[in-house]
């Protein structure tokens, strides 16, 4: 099974973009900008550190390149069967599971962003990372500093953060180097995120959530707040709510993948800082980065295995499909029939080698337009969702295909052309 998993602020960077810009899901920055009312091509490509490094600049660039990444693995015809963010990434995923529109999505990321902002101006904050050291050590390293320090996150085995006061963290901070820490750095954020010094964030992030309609989750969304899944959509304006407020619980999430079947495990979005935790958490499942277009090949090298097409059936093996591929699948369970008149691009070259007719009476592979119809599964038609021509069938006529099984490969009109 494919998991999907998404950034949290602090892993945006200048110029994170630009990889994007000649590709078709670059479409999304647009959409996103008319949401926010804001110049977000601009975030993504030509704002310095300076400018990016502002909680909410750096919350709402995030979360538009990753959903610019998001489409992209849809458009190759992947589904993810989980998805998990970690901290502002989990609004991304919920949008990723079609529980929040990406309307609705942007709106609250750009609200978000500016209540915590606005939160961390009335009270000074900071945090910072320590390695090496046990959870039940950090939280002890907490208690004894006193006041004004919590752990915020709780990233992987030996791997947690601390938020609070600045002087809370750093009294923290000799503690826990005193309980083993091997390292303690300081990060360079200007709040106490996931602590209750955000909570006038979250009243003000409440009053935004609660215009919003939530929906239940298509696949399972694993929360930060108790790692567990949530598939009752009014469920999650509450959770959101005490997310800024509550550690992240972040390897006990990933744990739950795991658990829910994950063999892969992808990040979709700027950074790979989530695909090391993976590899750190589980290290039997495959964990692949995706941040720029040429990564998606790496995907789909991942996939390529059984189980992991989507949540619904496997993959067709043995098969490499690049960015500028598509697979068609079947709407249901039955008898599959491909139509007889639609010549295979691999069929119709051997054909010509060889001097015999040609299936379909065609040397080039037949070109489907979206909704053209290329077989069917019992009484049901299958029609492809893409434009582009047609390589090869994945399922053979008379053979018994599952709902969601791939049974034809087409190459893209941008391909070909």
């Amino acid at each position: 099974m494919l998991a999907l998993t998404f950034p949290g602020q602090g892993s945006q960077r200048s110029g994170m973009g630009r990889p994007w810009v000649d590709h078709p899901s670059w479409e999304v920055v647009a959409e996103a900008s008319d949401y926010a009312d804001r110049d977000l091509a601009h975030l993504l490509l030509d704002a310095p550190m300076e400018e990016l490094t502002p909680t909410a600049n750096a919350q709402l660039s995030t979360f538009v390149l990753s959903l610019v990444v998001l489409d992209a693995v849809e458009r190759v015809g992947l589904a993810p069967g989980a998805c998990a963010g970690h901290s502002l990434g989990e609004y991304t995923a919920l949008v990723a599971a079609g529980a929040l529109s990406f309307a609705d999505g942007t709106r609250l990321v750009l609200e978000r962003g500016e209540a915590m902002a606005v939160a961390a101006e009335r009270e000074a904050g900071t945090m910072a990372a320590l390695l090496g050291i046990a959870d039940a050590d950090a939280a002890e390293a907490c208690r004894r500093a006193g006041d004004g320090v919590w752990v915020a996150n709780y990233n992987a085995r030996g791997q947690v953060v601390l938020s609070g006061t600045p002087a809370g963290v750093e009294a923290a901070g000799v503690e826990a180097k005193s309980l083993g820490a091997r390292k303690v750095m300081p990060l360079p954020v200007s709040g106490a995120f996931h602590t209750p010094l955000m909570a006038p964030a979250s009243e003000r992030l409440a009053a935004a959530i609660g215009t919003v309609t939530f929906h239940p989750p298509e696949v399972p969304v694993v929360a930060n707040v108790d790692a567990e899944v949530h598939a009752d959509g009014a469920s999650w304006p509450s959770i959101l709510t005490r997310q800024l407020c509550a550690p992240v619980l972040w390897h006990r999430t990933l744990e739950r993948l795991g658990e829910l079947g994950a063999t892969v495990v992808a990040e979709l979005g700027p950074g790979g800082v989530l695909t090391g935790l993976m590899k750190r958490t589980l290290p039997d499942v495959r964990a692949v980065s995706v941040a720029t277009p040429g990564d998606l090949d790496t995907l789909m090298d991942a996939v390529a295995g059984p189980e992991v097409w989507n949540h619904r059936s496997p993959a067709h093996q043995g098969e490499h499909l690049y960015t500028s591929e598509r697979v068609i699948v079947s709407p249901g369970a039955g008898v599959f029939d491909p139509d007889v008149a639609l010549a295979p691009l691999e069929a119709s070259a051997l054909a010509e080698a060889t001097g015999s007719p040609s299936p379909g009476g065609s040397a080039s592979g037949s070109v489907l337009s979206v909704g053209d119809r290329v077989g069917g599964v019992g009484a049901v038609d299958v029609r492809t969702p893409f434009e582009g021509v047609l390589v090869r069938w994945l399922a053979v006529r008379g053979e018994r295909v599952a709902e969601g099984q791939p049974v034809a490969w087409i190459r893209t009109a941008e391909r070909v052309r």
